[in-house]
């Protein structure tokens, strides 16, 4: 069972998605950032600093008027927090077109290595067939005329 297990393990891709993981998590904080700290203020100036997190409607319980989202969980009051779920969806498609823009871009970037990559490999075009042809007519012709 050990063996099996250093055998899983040792496989390309259990590597290649351990890889993948770190990396997705050190980049999910650089989306954050982009997200939180650039994106979010530009949105704030733009809808005049409207946060419809703690909007909220109350369906039973008692909750104070004017309490925040989080006072009126603790009260133990049945609440339809549909701002804070709109919140959710505005950052997750803020986040999904970040990330459509970063992969959109590597990928550019990597049709363009492969493209050089295929000029460096790819051997001069020789003459074709009827240029070939055509010069060894010509040479015929010179060897069969006087001079």
């Amino acid at each position: 069972m050990i063996q099996e297990f250093k055998t899983f393990i040792a496989r390309g891709n259990v590597i290649d998605l351990a890889v993948g993981i770190i990396i997705g998590a050190a980049f999910t904080g650089i989306v954050n950032s982009l997200v939180v700290d650039l994106i979010n203020p530009i949105l704030g100036l733009m809808t005049g600093g409207i946060d419809f997190t703690d909007k909220y409607v109350v369906l039973s319980g008692n909750v104070a008027d004017g309490a925040s989202l989080a006072a009126a969980r603790d009260s133990g009051a049945a609440i339809f927090a549909y701002g804070a779920f709109a919140m959710a969806v505005l950052n997750f498609l803020i986040v999904a077109w970040a990330v459509f823009l970063l992969v959109k871009g590597v990928n550019r970037l990597q049709r363009a290595a492969m493209r050089k990559e295929e000029a460096k490999e790819t051997p001069p075009a020789g003459p074709t067939q009827e240029e070939l042809l055509a010069q060894i007519r010509d040479l015929l012709a010179d060897r069969a005329s006087p001079a």
